[in-house]
């Protein structure tokens, strides 16, 4: 099993629920991914990290930086800026604020993200795409290049036709489709 085979697998064991749910944006569902559940276990840092670097190798993005708004991004963000540091490009993470601190610095982005960065920005899941656009918006304000979109799961529900329009690709490492079929399959087994 590699390691995308193997992070499907952690996340329909930890993550991947059936039944009726109500997302954030109010809209019903007949499943629900809380992949905190896995990103923020070892063995799913280990492989969120390794699938999501190779991915953004993949898409070619020539790219310095990954991130996203908190508190969904934060693990993948880190479990791909932990593998990277072995490999030939080192990426460094950030974190967008949901509300620019109230004190200090009054920053909105943390992690110390140059001006002139070229970033990817991290999603655990994409359903509208609001979380990534408001990330993407605040990385833009800052002054950072975006090169594109990464995400855990993309539940097809308009986000990645929202990130289209900004000329921006989305790459996800699973679709909610997918899961899905995978839940349903191993609950008939």
């Amino acid at each position: 099993m590699n390691e995308r085979e193997s992070l499907r697998a952690l996340l329909l064991e930890r993550s991947v629920r059936l039944g009726d749910f109500t997302l954030s944006s109010g809209a019903k569902s007949s499943y629900y991914v809380d992949a905190r559940q896995t990103t923020m276990t070892a063995e799913g840092q280990h492989l969120t990290g390794k699938v999501g670097y190779d991915l953004i190798a993949e898409a070619g993005w020539d790219v310095t930086h990954v991130g996203g708004l908190t508190l969904g991004a934060d693990p993948v963000t880190y479990a791909i800026v932990h593998h990277s540091r072995g490999c030939e490009r080192v990426l460094d993470g950030f974190t967008v604020r949901k509300e620019a601190k109230g004190h200090g610095t009054g920053r909105a982005i943390e992690g110390g993200l140059p001006e002139d960065a070229s970033v990817v920005i991290i999603e655990d899941a994409v359903t509208s795409g609001v979380s990534a656009l408001k990330a993407i918006e605040a990385v833009r304000e800052h002054g950072a290049q975006v090169r594109g979109v990464l995400c855990i799961v993309d539940r097809e529900e308009g986000g990645k036709a929202k990130l289209d329009e900004l000329g921006l690709t989305l790459v996800a490492v699973f679709t909610g489709s997918e899961l899905v079929a995978a839940a349903q399959e191993a609950s008939d087994a």
